[in-house]
């Protein structure tokens, strides 16, 4: 069972998203509660696994949520934190993962309805790692990219897809699986990105995986 706290100031959107964890059996939902404040407070008593949290929540429905995001993982770091918005904003995702990628995940509201997908986070976030909504990826990767977007424009289509299935969370053998390649294609198309996006070695708590795709995510809000 993943212990698990909401935070969100629409009462039907919390409590709905609440019966929907608890009845996958894999839930148990220790806190509901409508503000950042009060969700902090629960997490320094109960210390749950991980934190579901709107992005707009009050006093100015800007963005308590990532606020509330970065004081957690400050404070409790083995508490995994999934940020929940409306809105597919390149803007929002690099303001979340500004100090670090780890135990974060950005996801579009409408995940809450397809349950795996929001399981599948949870249990990302607990464990360290980084998601990104694909959504929001695959917008990216359709825009066509400024002149000035050098980086981006050196991959390739294959390359893109590749990068699209990584921000989805999917691990090597996966994305062999959905585009019918071997895993050692796969690792050469991974590294090849991570050459063409200038990132350098992976550091400690630094997930490269995550970072290819906020790269994207920097040109886009640098065009907007």
């Amino acid at each position: 069972m993943i212990d698990v706290a909401l935070a969100d100031d629409h009462f039907l959107v919390r409590e709905g998203t609440r019966r929907l964890l608890e009845e996958s059996g894999r839930v148990r939902v220790v806190a509901s509660v409508s503000d950042g404040a009060q969700l902090l407070e629960a997490v320094g008593r109960l210390a749950p696994d991980a934190v579901i949290v709107d992005i707009r929540m009050p006093p100015t429905h800007r963005m308590e949520g990532i606020e509330t995001a970065r004081a957690i993982r400050a404070r409790h770091p083995r508490t995994g934190v999934v940020v929940l918005s409306q809105h597919a904003s390149a803007l929002y995702a690099l303001e979340l993962f500004r100090d670090g990628t780890d135990g974060l995940g950005y996801l579009l509201k409408e995940r809450v309805g397809e349950l795996d997908d929001l399981l599948g986070a949870l249990t990302q976030v607990i464990d360290g790692g980084s998601v990104i909504d694909p959504i929001i990826v695959e917008a990216l990767l359709q825009r066509q990219t400024s002149p000035s977007d050098r980086q981006l424009e050196r991959l390739t289509g294959r390359e893109r897809e590749v990068l699209a299935a990584m921000a989805a969370g999917n691990s090597n053998s996966s994305i062999a699986g959905m585009l019918f390649l071997s895993q050692s294609a796969v690792e050469k198309h991974i590294n090849s990105i991570f050459a063409k996006l200038d990132l350098a070695p992976e550091a400690t708590g630094t997930h490269r995986r995550v970072a290819a795709v906020l790269a994207f995510l920097r040109a886009d809000s640098l065009s907007e």
